[in-house]
This record gives structure tokens, C-alpha cells and sequence, in this order.
């Protein structure tokens, strides 16, 4: 069957092909990229969606406008009011998703052959997204403290991109948080090159001790003529529901109306019903509350974790202790002669009853083979210490 071309650009995705490993009984699994669906804040969900059917029944099951339900766009933008954001309710757009946002993008900005930098490693839908609508895709190393700025603006020098991707907190898979002085630089080099910088944050809110550095958003009114060369993706998956399948993008107005003529022939509309539940729950002010306590349980399992790799790996692997987010970005020393290849320790390790995600498909460009993934997010505390044993074992 003669399928479109664009297709040959991307593969299926290695996590999910992972997935299937999965089925075998007493595995642990390191692998996941979501939140513990035991934390989720079932009793404030039930009372939002009640209420939105209760006080609004018409609207919250109708047909909505693309640019999302003005109720919920109310509320995320007090929502981001809260983290330094100023925007007007108008001023963003609802998606099915954050993932939505990028993939509008894409489809708004990318040409076939065009040049996008992307950090190595980053989010690996974002790879297979932007390739299947052509992109030639530039990787600019990461190191504790996000992007490498002097690597970043080489490169876009070099390279003359179309637009310039971040995780600036939190990375995934990288668990990286941007300094505040790397993050004042990034709008720099937007405003000098006049290149468009995609700021996507959906673990900004899952931080551990103090808060992180401002978005890029936020820090746009330090740096003159920068606000409009940042399209800002958010997201309540990781802090309320991935169900919901609700996001949100601020971009310059020109980007936001070609985003929404997209989106009007992708989905029409994100669920109403998704977000008037959303609206509702903002609304309740449960989630200050919610986020309180997924915190500190994702702190603990992050310490945790990062204490028994240290005790049961040693030498042989090497890591930033995440200051928030859901993942630990490791890598393999071959310290004693052991194993440096993750894609035969992640072999390894299955055989051993634990999974996780070897680093290589999170580059775009010359893959770090000795790196992996590893999320403590959705294993508890006794199992993240059996499952970091077996890791030793197999190593």
C-alpha cells in the first residue's frame, strides 16, 4: 500500500515497544513516563465533574470553541498568574494535551528540511513529531544545568534553525532544571537571532524543596522584544490527570490563530466535558493541596532511589539527583569493567525482573549509549529498593 512519505522519517516508539515486555508477572518497572494513579485526587475529580453536569450541562457536553472553554481558560490563567505569568484568558489556547501543542506547531512552523535544535537527550515524542512533518533535527548537549548556551547559540549560528525546543525544568528524560542565568541567556539568543523558542513545561509544578526558576515566559518582561518569540506549552497531566487530556498554549498572536485553524481541522475542540471538569477543579482550589502531596511523595522515592543506586551501582553509574520532576538520568561508568552499554544492561535487567528505558532514542543526533532513563514515580519506596537491587544484580 502506498503510504505518505513522511513516514519514513519516524518509527514506532522504543518506550512503547517496551511496554510489551512488561507482561511478565512480578516485574518492576522503572519505565513509565506518568504520575502514580494513586495519587490522583479521585474525590476532588468526582465533585468537579458533578458539578460541571450540575451548573453547567449544556456547555460542558456541546461542541466547544477550538480556542478551548472560556471558563477554563479563566482559570489557567490565574493558574500561571501564580508562577509569574501574565496572560489574559484570551491570550492562550486549550489542547487535547501538551502533546497537541507541539504537534500544532509543527504543523504551523515546519517545512521539509528545515532546521530545528533540540536538546540531547529530550522528549521523545517531540523527535518522531517534528520529523514527520520533515524537520532536520540539531541535538545541543545538556549537562546538570540544562542546555549548554555557549553549544546552543553555536549552533544556531551554524545551523540558522526555524525554532529552538526546551524542557528548561525538569527535564525529560534529562531530570535537568535550566539555571536562571542560562535561562535569561536563551531569551537572548531568541531576540539576537529572531528565532522562535518553544518552552515546554509539564513537570514545572512537581518541584522537591524550592521552586524553580521562573519559565521562560515569565522571565520574557526582563528581556526586551522577547515575549514574542516564546510559544509556552503546559500541561495538567502531570499534576491532575493525564486522563483529562487537557493543555494549554501561549504563543505571539499570529502563531496562536494559525494554531488554532489547525486544530479546527484536527479535533475541532479538546473535550468539553474535560474541561469544564478542569475549570471546576481549579475553581475548588483543591490544587495546591494536590500538588503538596504528590511532591513530597515524589521526593521521597527520588531520594530514595538515588541512595540505592549509589549504594548498589557505585562507581559504575553517574547521576544528578533530580531537584523535581518524575525521572533520574544515569549513565554507565564501565567503572570496574562492568557493563557501559545500556542497551545490553536494560537486556540485563528484564531477565532480573526490573525495566527501565535505555537513553539512545531521547537523541536526535549521536546517541549516548551508556544512558538511561529511570522513573521513581509510580513505585513505592520498598519496590524501588528491590528493583534497584535486581539493577545491581544484572549489572
Amino acid at each position: 500500500m502506498p503510504y505518505a512519505a513522511r513516514l519514513n522519517n519516524v518509527e514506532t516508539s522504543a518506550i512503547r515497544e517496551l511496554f510489551k515486555l512488561l507482561g511478565k508477572p512480578g516485574i518492576i518497572s522503572f519505565a513509565g513516563g506518568f504520575p502514580d494513579a494513586a495519587l490522583f485526587d479521585v474525590q476532588g475529580m468526582r465533585e468537579a465533574v458533578n458539578k460541571a453536569l450540575d451548573e453547567e450541562p449544556g456547555p460542558a457536553l456541546q461542541y466547544g470553541a477550538s480556542e478551548g472553554y472560556d471558563p477554563l481558560r479563566m482559570q489557567l490563567a490565574q493558574f500561571m498568574a501564580a508562577t509569574g505569568i501574565e496572560v489574559k484568558h484570551d491570550g492562550l489556547i486549550v489542547t487535547t494535551g501538551s502533546q497537541q501543542a507541539l504537534d500544532l506547531i509543527g504543523k504551523t512552523m515546519i517545512d521539509p528540511g528545515d532546521k530545528v535544535i533540540v536538546e540531547g537527550p529530550t522528549f521523545l515524542a517531540t523527535i518522531q513529531c517534528f520529523r514527520l512533518y520533515g524537520a532536520d533535527l540539531v541535538s545541543a548537549p545538556v549537562d546538570a544545568d540544562g542546555v549548554r548556551v555557549d553549544e546552543l547559540e553555536r549552533l544556531i549560528e551554524e545551523h540558522k534553525p526555524k525554532l529552538v525546543y526546551l524542557i528548561p525544568t525538569f527535564g525529560n528524560p534529562s531530570g535537568a532544571t535550566l539555571s536562571l542565568a542560562r535561562r535569561k541567556r536563551v531569551l537572548e539568543l531568541a531576540v539576537k537571532h529572531n528565532v522562535l523558542v518553544v518552552e515546554d513545561n509539564p513537570y514545572g509544578d512537581l518541584y522537591f524543596g524550592k521552586a524553580p526558576p521562573p519559565s521562560l515566559l515569565a522571565l520574557s518582561s526582563e528581556v526586551p522584544g522577547s515575549r514574542d518569540l516564546i510559544a509556552y506549552c503546559g500541561s495538567l497531566s502531570k499534576v491532575l490527570s493525564p486522563g483529562l487530556r487537557v493543555g494549554w498554549m501561549v504563543a505571539q498572536p499570529e502563531l496562536m490563530a494559525r494554531c488554532v485553524m489547525c486544530k479546527q481541522f484536527n479535533d475541532a475542540a479538546t473535550s468539553t466535558l474535560a474541561q469544564a471538569t478542569a475549570a471546576q477543579y481549579l475553581k475548588a482550589g483543591r490544587m495546591p493541596q494536590a500538588l503538596d502531596k504528590v511532591r513530597k511523595v515524589y521526593a521521597e522515592r527520588a531520594d530514595a532511589m538515588g541512595q540505592a543506586l549509589r549504594r548498589e551501582l557505585g562507581d559504575a553509574v553517574e547521576f544528578t539527583a533530580p531537584q523535581g520532576g518524575l525521572f533520574i538520568w544515569a549513565r554507565l561508568t564501565g567503572a570496574g569493567g562492568k557493563i557501559a552499554d545500556a542497551g545490553e544492561f536494560a537486556k540485563r535487567a528484564i531477565e532480573q525482573g526490573v525495566a527501565f528505558v535505555p537513553g539512545a532514542p531521547f537523541f536526535a543526533k549521536d546517541a549516548d549509549k551508556s544512558t538511561f532513563r529511570l522513573s521513581f514515580a509510580t513505585v513505592g519506596i520498598d519496590r524501588i529498593l528491590d528493583g534497584v537491587a535486581r539493577l545491581g544484580k544484572a549489572l
